[in-house]
Protein backbone atom coordinates (compact mmCIF):
# COMPACT_ATOMS: atom_id res chain seq x y z
CA UNK A 1 0.00 0.00 0.00
CA UNK A 2 1.16 3.37 -1.19
CA UNK A 3 2.17 5.99 1.56
CA UNK A 4 0.57 9.44 1.46
CA UNK A 5 3.69 12.20 0.48
CA UNK A 6 1.99 14.34 3.48
CA UNK A 7 2.48 11.77 5.86
CA UNK A 8 6.31 12.01 5.30
CA UNK A 9 6.01 15.97 6.76
CA UNK A 10 5.39 15.35 10.48
CA UNK A 11 8.30 12.96 10.46
CA UNK A 12 10.87 15.05 8.48
CA UNK A 13 9.52 18.19 10.59
CA UNK A 14 10.17 16.06 13.59
CA UNK A 15 13.83 14.69 12.47
CA UNK A 16 14.87 18.39 11.01
CA UNK A 17 13.64 19.77 14.76
CA UNK A 18 15.66 16.92 16.58
CA UNK A 19 19.25 17.37 14.58
CA UNK A 20 18.57 21.76 14.93
CA UNK A 21 18.42 20.84 18.95
CA UNK A 22 21.32 18.38 18.88
CA UNK A 23 23.32 21.34 16.73
CA UNK A 24 21.68 24.10 19.47
CA UNK A 25 23.34 22.07 22.24
CA UNK A 26 26.19 21.83 21.29
CA UNK A 27 26.51 25.36 20.42
CA UNK A 28 25.83 25.52 23.89
CA UNK A 29 28.05 23.43 24.75
CA UNK A 30 31.18 25.29 23.25
CA UNK A 31 30.31 28.20 24.55
CA UNK A 32 30.00 26.77 28.22
CA UNK A 33 34.06 25.29 27.29
CA UNK A 34 35.06 28.63 26.47
CA UNK A 35 33.58 30.36 29.38
CA UNK A 36 34.56 27.19 31.71
CA UNK A 37 38.22 27.53 30.68
CA UNK A 38 40.56 29.80 32.50
CA UNK A 39 42.77 31.72 30.62
CA UNK A 40 46.52 30.54 31.20
CA UNK A 41 49.43 32.55 31.25
CA UNK A 42 52.19 31.97 28.26
CA UNK A 43 54.80 30.58 30.60
CA UNK A 44 52.59 28.39 32.45
CA UNK A 45 51.00 27.04 29.29
CA UNK A 46 50.90 22.99 30.22
CA UNK A 47 49.75 19.61 27.98
CA UNK A 48 46.68 19.75 27.44
CA UNK A 49 43.63 22.18 26.35
CA UNK A 50 44.78 25.74 27.09
CA UNK A 51 43.36 29.79 26.39
CA UNK A 52 45.97 31.99 26.19
CA UNK A 53 45.59 35.87 25.58
CA UNK A 54 48.36 38.18 24.87
CA UNK A 55 49.95 39.93 21.56
CA UNK A 56 51.24 38.35 17.79
CA UNK A 57 54.96 38.79 17.92
CA UNK A 58 57.67 38.10 15.35
CA UNK A 59 61.22 39.09 15.07
CA UNK A 60 60.72 38.25 10.73
CA UNK A 61 57.27 39.22 10.39
CA UNK A 62 55.47 38.73 6.71
CA UNK A 63 54.12 41.67 4.99
CA UNK A 64 51.14 42.04 3.25
CA UNK A 65 50.34 42.04 0.15
CA UNK A 66 47.80 44.58 -0.48
CA UNK A 67 48.40 47.15 2.75
CA UNK A 68 51.74 45.87 3.42
CA UNK A 69 50.97 45.45 6.70
CA UNK A 70 54.03 43.92 8.74
CA UNK A 71 51.76 40.66 9.88
CA UNK A 72 52.05 37.31 11.37
CA UNK A 73 49.13 35.93 9.30
CA UNK A 74 47.34 37.47 6.05
CA UNK A 75 44.85 36.69 3.08
CA UNK A 76 43.92 38.58 0.09
CA UNK A 77 40.95 38.74 -2.15
CA UNK A 78 40.38 40.61 -5.60
CA UNK A 79 37.34 40.91 -7.36
CA UNK A 80 36.28 42.00 -10.73
CA UNK A 81 33.01 42.87 -11.61
CA UNK A 82 30.74 41.88 -14.45
CA UNK A 83 27.12 42.72 -16.26
CA UNK A 84 26.11 40.20 -19.46
CA UNK A 85 22.80 40.08 -20.91
CA UNK A 86 21.25 36.30 -21.96
CA UNK A 87 18.12 35.36 -24.24
CA UNK A 88 15.91 32.97 -22.45
CA UNK A 89 12.99 31.65 -23.35
CA UNK A 90 9.54 31.32 -21.59
CA UNK A 91 5.97 30.49 -21.73
CA UNK A 92 3.45 33.36 -21.15
CA UNK A 93 0.04 33.31 -19.40
CA UNK A 94 -1.50 32.32 -22.76
CA UNK A 95 0.46 29.00 -23.42
CA UNK A 96 2.71 30.82 -25.97
CA UNK A 97 6.50 30.55 -26.21
CA UNK A 98 8.50 33.87 -25.93
CA UNK A 99 11.92 35.16 -25.66
CA UNK A 100 13.31 38.17 -23.53
CA UNK A 101 16.79 39.73 -22.53
CA UNK A 102 18.18 38.88 -19.36
CA UNK A 103 20.67 41.54 -17.48
CA UNK A 104 22.78 39.54 -15.18
CA UNK A 105 25.93 41.16 -12.99
CA UNK A 106 27.80 39.90 -10.51
CA UNK A 107 31.32 39.51 -8.80
CA UNK A 108 34.16 37.20 -9.93
CA UNK A 109 37.47 36.36 -7.89
CA UNK A 110 40.40 37.17 -10.26
CA UNK A 111 42.90 36.46 -8.02
CA UNK A 112 43.53 35.56 -4.48
CA UNK A 113 46.78 34.46 -2.20
CA UNK A 114 47.71 34.75 1.45
CA UNK A 115 50.42 33.47 3.57
CA UNK A 116 51.22 32.85 7.83
CA UNK A 117 54.05 31.93 9.70
CA UNK A 118 54.48 30.59 13.48
CA UNK A 119 54.46 33.48 15.92
CA UNK A 120 55.04 34.08 19.77
CA UNK A 121 51.91 34.72 21.71
CA UNK A 122 53.65 37.36 24.51
CA UNK A 123 51.54 38.55 27.39
CA UNK A 124 53.15 39.49 30.79
CA UNK A 125 54.59 36.09 32.01
CA UNK A 126 56.56 35.73 29.09
CA UNK A 127 55.89 33.88 25.34
CA UNK A 128 54.90 31.22 23.65
CA UNK A 129 55.32 29.60 20.16
CA UNK A 130 51.62 29.61 17.94
CA UNK A 131 51.86 27.38 15.22
CA UNK A 132 48.57 28.51 13.43
CA UNK A 133 48.64 25.67 10.50
CA UNK A 134 45.50 24.12 10.56
CA UNK A 135 43.98 25.86 13.12
CA UNK A 136 40.70 28.49 12.28
CA UNK A 137 42.60 31.95 11.72
CA UNK A 138 40.10 34.87 11.95
CA UNK A 139 41.95 37.67 11.14
CA UNK A 140 40.94 41.77 11.23
CA UNK A 141 40.30 43.82 7.37
CA UNK A 142 43.31 45.90 6.91
CA UNK A 143 42.77 46.83 3.29
CA UNK A 144 39.40 47.16 1.36
CA UNK A 145 39.13 49.18 -1.90
CA UNK A 146 37.13 49.70 -4.85
CA UNK A 147 38.61 51.10 -8.29
CA UNK A 148 38.39 51.19 -12.04
CA UNK A 149 40.73 50.17 -14.29
CA UNK A 150 42.58 53.54 -14.70
CA UNK A 151 43.05 53.66 -10.89
CA UNK A 152 47.06 52.38 -10.53
CA UNK A 153 46.05 49.30 -7.92
CA UNK A 154 43.57 47.75 -10.50
CA UNK A 155 46.53 46.36 -12.93
CA UNK A 156 49.07 46.96 -9.66
CA UNK A 157 48.18 44.03 -7.28
CA UNK A 158 45.60 42.93 -9.66
CA UNK A 159 46.06 40.72 -12.61
CA UNK A 160 46.58 42.11 -16.10
CA UNK A 161 43.56 40.06 -17.43
CA UNK A 162 39.63 40.64 -16.84
CA UNK A 163 36.85 38.35 -17.11
CA UNK A 164 33.97 38.26 -19.81
CA UNK A 165 31.62 41.05 -19.36
CA UNK A 166 34.02 43.42 -17.00
CA UNK A 167 32.68 46.66 -16.20
CA UNK A 168 36.49 47.58 -15.42
CA UNK A 169 35.58 47.69 -11.58
CA UNK A 170 37.49 45.92 -9.41
CA UNK A 171 37.09 45.06 -5.46
CA UNK A 172 40.74 44.30 -3.45
CA UNK A 173 40.21 43.34 0.40
CA UNK A 174 43.03 41.67 2.52
CA UNK A 175 42.73 40.83 6.06
CA UNK A 176 45.61 40.60 8.88
CA UNK A 177 46.97 40.00 12.56
CA UNK A 178 49.49 42.59 12.31
CA UNK A 179 52.19 42.17 14.66
CA UNK A 180 51.56 43.70 17.83
CA UNK A 181 47.89 42.91 17.88
CA UNK A 182 46.24 41.82 20.29
CA UNK A 183 45.18 37.87 19.94
CA UNK A 184 43.19 35.27 21.58
CA UNK A 185 44.00 31.54 21.21
CA UNK A 186 42.60 28.36 21.74
CA UNK A 187 44.22 24.94 21.64
CA UNK A 188 45.98 22.29 22.71
CA UNK A 189 49.92 22.70 24.07
CA UNK A 190 51.96 20.49 23.59
CA UNK A 191 56.01 19.97 23.81
CA UNK A 192 58.31 21.79 21.36
CA UNK A 193 60.67 19.38 19.90
CA UNK A 194 63.69 21.49 19.73
CA UNK A 195 63.56 22.90 23.00
CA UNK A 196 62.07 22.46 26.45
CA UNK A 197 59.36 24.76 26.16
CA UNK A 198 55.17 24.39 25.17
CA UNK A 199 53.77 25.25 22.18
CA UNK A 200 50.30 25.42 20.65
CA UNK A 201 49.31 23.78 17.25
CA UNK A 202 46.65 22.48 15.38
CA UNK A 203 45.04 18.67 17.00
CA UNK A 204 42.32 16.95 15.64
CA UNK A 205 41.58 15.83 18.86
CA UNK A 206 40.80 19.70 20.45
CA UNK A 207 37.53 21.42 21.08
CA UNK A 208 39.24 24.14 19.57
CA UNK A 209 42.09 25.05 17.76
CA UNK A 210 41.38 28.95 17.09
CA UNK A 211 43.32 31.84 16.97
CA UNK A 212 41.27 35.21 16.39
CA UNK A 213 41.84 38.92 17.07
CA UNK A 214 37.97 38.64 18.81
CA UNK A 215 37.49 38.59 22.49
CA UNK A 216 36.93 35.63 24.19
CA UNK A 217 33.36 37.45 25.15
CA UNK A 218 32.79 37.91 21.10
CA UNK A 219 33.60 34.50 20.37
CA UNK A 220 31.80 32.97 23.65
CA UNK A 221 28.79 35.52 22.66
CA UNK A 222 28.79 34.06 18.79
CA UNK A 223 28.25 30.82 20.18
CA UNK A 224 25.37 31.40 22.88
CA UNK A 225 23.21 33.47 19.84
CA UNK A 226 24.10 30.11 17.11
CA UNK A 227 22.46 27.91 20.38
CA UNK A 228 19.28 30.10 20.34
CA UNK A 229 19.34 30.66 16.44
CA UNK A 230 19.41 26.42 16.08
CA UNK A 231 17.04 25.79 19.01
CA UNK A 232 13.90 28.25 17.98
CA UNK A 233 14.50 27.54 13.95
CA UNK A 234 14.23 23.62 15.75
CA UNK A 235 11.06 23.87 17.40
CA UNK A 236 9.88 25.95 14.02
CA UNK A 237 10.31 22.87 12.04
CA UNK A 238 9.24 20.58 14.60
CA UNK A 239 5.66 22.61 14.67
CA UNK A 240 5.33 23.86 11.19
CA UNK A 241 5.68 19.92 10.18
CA UNK A 242 2.80 18.51 12.27
CA UNK A 243 0.34 21.57 11.82
CA UNK A 244 0.81 20.98 8.19
CA UNK A 245 -0.23 17.61 8.20
CA UNK A 246 -3.11 18.81 10.68
CA UNK A 247 -4.31 21.07 8.40
CA UNK A 248 -4.16 18.59 5.43
CA UNK A 249 -6.67 16.33 7.28
CA UNK A 250 -8.76 19.73 7.41
CA UNK A 251 -8.76 19.29 11.25
CA UNK A 252 -10.76 22.24 13.31
CA UNK A 253 -8.48 24.95 14.52
CA UNK A 254 -8.43 23.88 17.99
CA UNK A 255 -7.12 20.56 16.95
CA UNK A 256 -4.57 22.11 14.74
CA UNK A 257 -3.45 23.88 17.64
CA UNK A 258 -3.28 20.76 20.03
CA UNK A 259 -1.09 18.85 17.42
CA UNK A 260 1.13 22.20 17.23
CA UNK A 261 1.52 22.14 21.25
CA UNK A 262 1.65 18.38 21.46
CA UNK A 263 4.61 18.62 19.05
CA UNK A 264 6.42 21.45 20.97
CA UNK A 265 5.84 19.42 23.75
CA UNK A 266 7.90 16.40 22.08
CA UNK A 267 10.08 18.57 21.08
CA UNK A 268 11.12 20.30 24.52
CA UNK A 269 11.40 16.90 25.76
CA UNK A 270 13.78 16.15 23.46
CA UNK A 271 15.92 18.81 24.16
CA UNK A 272 15.51 18.72 27.34
CA UNK A 273 17.26 14.64 27.25
CA UNK A 274 19.89 16.29 24.83
CA UNK A 275 20.89 18.95 27.79
CA UNK A 276 20.90 16.55 29.86
CA UNK A 277 23.55 14.01 28.79
CA UNK A 278 25.50 16.75 27.17
CA UNK A 279 25.58 19.01 30.55
CA UNK A 280 26.94 15.80 32.49
CA UNK A 281 29.32 15.23 30.19
CA UNK A 282 30.62 18.01 30.51
CA UNK A 283 31.17 18.15 33.75
CA UNK A 284 32.53 15.02 33.39
CA UNK A 285 35.42 16.20 31.03
CA UNK A 286 35.65 19.30 33.29
CA UNK A 287 36.26 17.17 36.62
CA UNK A 288 39.02 15.41 34.13
CA UNK A 289 40.75 18.79 33.15
CA UNK A 290 40.68 19.64 37.43
CA UNK A 291 42.39 16.55 37.97
CA UNK A 292 44.89 17.52 34.95
CA UNK A 293 45.80 20.83 37.05
CA UNK A 294 46.52 18.99 39.52
CA UNK A 295 48.77 16.60 37.97
CA UNK A 296 50.53 19.52 35.95
CA UNK A 297 51.36 20.90 39.82
CA UNK A 298 52.73 17.32 40.39
CA UNK A 299 54.83 17.00 37.63
CA UNK A 300 56.32 20.46 38.66
CA UNK A 301 56.58 19.72 41.92
CA UNK A 302 58.54 16.51 41.30
CA UNK A 303 60.50 18.70 38.89
CA UNK A 304 61.54 20.69 41.29
CA UNK A 305 62.70 17.74 43.49
CA UNK A 306 64.59 16.57 41.15
CA UNK A 307 66.95 19.71 41.06
CA UNK A 308 67.50 19.10 45.23
CA UNK A 309 71.06 16.48 44.26
CA UNK A 310 72.58 19.28 41.71
CA UNK A 311 72.13 21.67 44.47
CA UNK A 312 74.09 19.86 46.98
CA UNK A 313 76.58 19.07 44.39
CA UNK A 314 77.31 22.45 43.55
CA UNK A 315 77.56 24.06 46.81
CA UNK A 316 79.63 20.26 48.11
CA UNK A 317 83.18 22.15 47.44
CA UNK A 318 82.72 25.44 48.74
CA UNK A 319 83.91 25.94 52.15
CA UNK A 320 83.44 27.71 54.84
CA UNK A 321 79.84 27.52 55.34
CA UNK A 322 79.25 23.66 55.21
CA UNK A 323 76.59 23.84 58.40
CA UNK A 324 74.44 26.10 56.68
CA UNK A 325 74.77 24.30 53.24
CA UNK A 326 73.82 20.90 55.18
CA UNK A 327 71.02 22.40 56.94
CA UNK A 328 69.37 23.97 53.41
CA UNK A 329 69.87 20.84 51.47
CA UNK A 330 67.79 18.85 54.59
CA UNK A 331 65.66 21.08 54.79
CA UNK A 332 65.18 20.96 50.51
CA UNK A 333 64.98 16.83 50.96
CA UNK A 334 62.41 17.12 53.84
CA UNK A 335 59.96 19.27 52.02
CA UNK A 336 60.51 17.14 48.84
CA UNK A 337 59.50 14.10 51.40
CA UNK A 338 56.22 15.47 51.96
CA UNK A 339 55.76 15.55 48.15
CA UNK A 340 53.06 12.62 48.16
CA UNK A 341 50.38 13.47 50.68
CA UNK A 342 50.68 17.02 49.82
CA UNK A 343 49.82 16.15 46.05
CA UNK A 344 46.98 13.56 47.98
CA UNK A 345 45.69 15.59 49.97
CA UNK A 346 46.31 19.01 48.58
CA UNK A 347 46.45 21.40 51.73
CA UNK A 348 49.88 21.99 51.40
CA UNK A 349 52.08 23.38 49.11
CA UNK A 350 55.99 22.91 49.03
CA UNK A 351 56.71 25.70 47.52
CA UNK A 352 59.57 29.13 48.34
CA UNK A 353 62.59 27.21 47.81
CA UNK A 354 64.23 29.75 45.71
CA UNK A 355 64.53 32.66 48.28
CA UNK A 356 66.77 30.56 50.55
CA UNK A 357 68.73 30.10 47.57
CA UNK A 358 69.51 33.52 46.69
CA UNK A 359 69.65 34.28 50.32
CA UNK A 360 72.88 31.16 50.92
CA UNK A 361 74.51 32.72 47.39
CA UNK A 362 74.20 36.34 49.31
CA UNK A 363 75.96 35.30 52.49
CA UNK A 364 78.46 33.37 50.64
CA UNK A 365 79.76 35.09 47.82
CA UNK A 366 82.15 32.31 46.66
CA UNK A 367 78.83 30.48 45.58
CA UNK A 368 78.14 33.33 42.94
CA UNK A 369 81.62 32.36 41.25
CA UNK A 370 80.43 28.70 40.37
CA UNK A 371 78.13 28.83 37.04
CA UNK A 372 76.51 25.33 38.18
CA UNK A 373 75.01 27.39 41.40
CA UNK A 374 73.80 30.03 38.93
CA UNK A 375 72.06 27.86 36.68
CA UNK A 376 71.16 25.79 39.27
CA UNK A 377 69.80 29.12 40.85
CA UNK A 378 68.08 30.24 37.85
CA UNK A 379 66.54 27.15 36.97
CA UNK A 380 64.86 27.16 40.28
CA UNK A 381 63.57 30.37 39.80
CA UNK A 382 61.62 29.44 37.12
CA UNK A 383 60.40 26.40 38.36
CA UNK A 384 59.21 27.82 41.31
CA UNK A 385 56.69 30.40 38.75
CA UNK A 386 55.72 27.68 37.02
CA UNK A 387 54.68 25.98 40.40
CA UNK A 388 52.62 29.35 40.91
CA UNK A 389 51.04 29.39 37.77
CA UNK A 390 50.12 25.55 37.85
CA UNK A 391 48.47 26.58 41.18
CA UNK A 392 46.60 29.41 39.50
CA UNK A 393 45.21 27.41 36.76
CA UNK A 394 44.30 24.95 38.86
CA UNK A 395 42.33 27.05 41.50
CA UNK A 396 40.53 28.70 38.05
CA UNK A 397 40.18 25.39 36.79
CA UNK A 398 38.27 24.49 40.78
CA UNK A 399 36.54 27.82 40.32
CA UNK A 400 34.96 26.72 37.27
CA UNK A 401 34.03 23.51 38.47
CA UNK A 402 32.55 23.94 41.76
CA UNK A 403 30.31 26.88 40.39
CA UNK A 404 28.85 24.47 37.96
CA UNK A 405 28.12 22.08 40.43
CA UNK A 406 26.41 24.05 43.00
CA UNK A 407 23.98 26.05 40.33
CA UNK A 408 20.94 24.53 39.17
CA UNK A 409 19.85 22.51 37.27
CA UNK A 410 23.56 21.61 36.91
CA UNK A 411 23.82 20.87 40.57
CA UNK A 412 21.13 18.16 39.90
CA UNK A 413 23.21 16.49 37.25
CA UNK A 414 25.95 16.48 39.62
CA UNK A 415 24.30 15.07 42.88
CA UNK A 416 22.81 11.80 40.53
CA UNK A 417 26.85 11.40 39.17
CA UNK A 418 27.99 11.80 42.21
CA UNK A 419 30.35 14.71 40.87
CA UNK A 420 31.73 16.34 44.29
CA UNK A 421 33.83 19.68 44.72
CA UNK A 422 37.59 20.04 44.91
CA UNK A 423 39.69 21.59 47.04
CA UNK A 424 41.41 24.89 46.49
CA UNK A 425 45.40 24.21 46.14
CA UNK A 426 46.42 26.31 49.51
CA UNK A 427 49.59 27.29 50.37
CA UNK A 428 50.71 26.60 54.26
CA UNK A 429 53.37 26.18 56.34
CA UNK A 430 56.32 25.01 53.92
CA UNK A 431 55.64 27.64 51.55
CA UNK A 432 55.75 30.85 54.00
CA UNK A 433 58.51 29.65 55.91
CA UNK A 434 60.68 28.38 52.80
CA UNK A 435 62.25 31.90 52.56
CA UNK A 436 62.56 32.73 56.55
CA UNK A 437 65.92 30.35 56.48
CA UNK A 438 68.23 31.70 59.40
CA UNK A 439 71.74 31.89 58.57
CA UNK A 440 73.06 33.56 61.24
CA UNK A 441 73.28 30.22 63.88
Amino acid sequence: MAVEPIILVPFFGGVGGVVLGYVSMRMARMRCYIRDTPTSKAAGAFIGDVELKGTAESASPLTSHLAETRCVHYTWLVEEHWRRTRTESYTDSKGNRRTRTVVETGWDTVASGGEQIPFYLLDDSGHILIRPDGMDVEAATVFSFECTSGHPLYYGKGPSGGVMGSTDERRFTEQAIPIHAAVFVMGVARQRSDVVAAEIAHSGEARFSLVTMRSEDSVASGYGAKTWVAGVFGAIVAVAGTVIYAMSRNMRDSEVALCGAAALGGYLLVLAVLWAVMTFNTLRALRERVRRGWANIDVELKRRSDLIPNLAEAVKGVRGHERETQELVARMRAQCALLPSAVRDGRAAVEGLAPAVVALAESYPALKASENFLALQHELSRTESRIALARTYYNGMVTSYNARIVVFPDSMLAGLGGLRPFAFFEAKGLEREGGRVDFTR
